[in-house]
């Protein structure tokens, strides 16, 4: 199981510990220390689209009108930060959040 999402995110912390205390072998990328590949990024964009963007943060506030209107593989490409939601690889599986429903998902019961 890998989790894509950034170092300093609180929430990508908690996933993986209640991951990681279920059982789980968790693995988790920093995607702004070891950016996304050019197909792993388009896998991403396939499954989830623009949700894949954090169109609140202050990166994406901070980007110009060009990338702004660009499709979320070009922003995140040249801002990774701006994938700030978490991304959860379960084999084959992708999870987008670490919400209620993937936590149901994931977790033992």
């Amino acid at each position: 199981m890998i989790i894509y999402g950034l170092n300093t995110c609180t929430t990508c912390q908690k996933a993986r510990k209640a991951l990681e205390a279920d059982g789980k072998d968790v693995t988790f990328r920093d995607i702004r220390a070891d950016p996304l590949s050019e197909a792993e990024l388009a896998k991403l964009i396939a499954e989830f689209g623009g949700r894949l963007v954090d169109r609140t943060s202050n990166d994406y506030r901070g980007l110009n009108d060009w990338l702004k209107n660009s499709e979320a593989e070009a922003q995140i490409s040249a801002k990774p930060k701006l994938m700030a939601r978490r991304v959860i690889r379960d084999g084959d599986t992708l999870y987008l959040g670490w919400d209620d429903e993937v936590q149901q998902a994931l977790l033992k019961q």
